[in-house]
């Protein structure tokens, strides 16, 4: 018995269960571009007219969606660049630094990460306000930086600890600083880490809703989730294929990211192990 016939139960399995979500993503994409009688299933005519939102100006009370997408770049690129640089050090120096109360610290990190971002929202509202921070796109990315920060430190003192330490023996004796040998030669070893840890934080700002929504409501700072969101609300004139179209256009560069990066993210899992 071939392998490809033994697992054809549950290929076909999974591809039943799956059936319905499929469905819905083609309709979801066949609404953007069509116009269809309420209660029938088949498109009465092709039209455009739900992407609108990309060429003509905003309506009132409306953000312009491209500004609200580079807030939506600005927020998941910066969030991204900080949790990576920091964790690439943070990480280091815990697996490999005999640092006093280490495993404290490590427990402690852990714990955060523990935390729903729900149950803080109110101290960190409070502190964004105190700090002057608040209705600002640059309270909101620290804000996440923070919440993230636990988890990329964990993993990269993960990656960091499969390194073994005779690499950085060798450069050192070889007549390398310290420095040098961990830019040269530890780093390309926990590259795929690294660059799992960018493309997940990316992603998880990118998607984020709870933060934008209660830090930065201003339309100023608006990003992609929060635009959708107000589609939503507008009770003037509620257009369900409007919507669909924005959220299309929300989601194509996380598609795209995954179809590009997939193997990568998965790398995430492989590191993040040890204590």
């Amino acid at each position: 018995m071939t392998s490809n016939f033994k697992t054809w139960p549950v290929t076909l399995l999974l591809a039943v269960l799956s059936l319905p979500i499929v469905i819905m993503f083609a309709y979801l994409i066949v609404d953007t571009v069509t116009d269809t009688t309420a209660g029938s299933l088949i498109p009465d005519r092709f039209t455009l007219e739900h992407w609108r939102f990309l060429f003509e100006p905003p309506q009132t009370g409306r953000a312009d969606i491209w500004a609200v997408t580079l807030n939506t770049f600005l927020f998941a690129g910066s969030t991204s660049l900080i949790v990576v640089s920091v964790s690439l050090t943070s990480g280091y120096a815990l697996s490999r630094l005999n640092m006093p109360f280490r495993k404290f610290f490590l427990g402690g990190v852990l714990t955060l990460h523990a935390f729903p971002t729900v149950t803080l929202i109110i101290a960190i509202f409070l502190m964004l306000q105190m700090t002057g921070l608040y209705n600002t796109l640059i309270g909101v990315i620290l804000v996440k930086t923070a919440l993230e920060l636990p988890f990329g430190i964990w993993i990269m003192k993960g990656f960091y600890d499969t390194v073994p330490w005779e690499i950085e023996m060798a450069g050192i004796a070889d007549g390398a600083d310290r420095f040098t040998v961990w830019r040269k030669l530890v780093l390309p070893q926990v590259h795929p880490g690294l660059a799992a840890l960018g493309l997940f934080s990316f992603l998880s700002a990118w998607s984020e809703f709870i933060l934008p929504q209660v830090l930065a409501p201003d339309g100023a700072s608006q990003v992609l989730s929060t635009y959708m969101q107000n589609l939503i609300k507008d009770d003037r004139a509620p257009d369900f294929n409007l919507f669909k179209s924005v959220g299309l256009f929300y989601a194509l560069p996380v598609m795209t990211i995954y179809l590009i990066f997939n193997q990568k993210l998965m790398n995430i899992y492989g590191g993040g192990t040890k204590g």
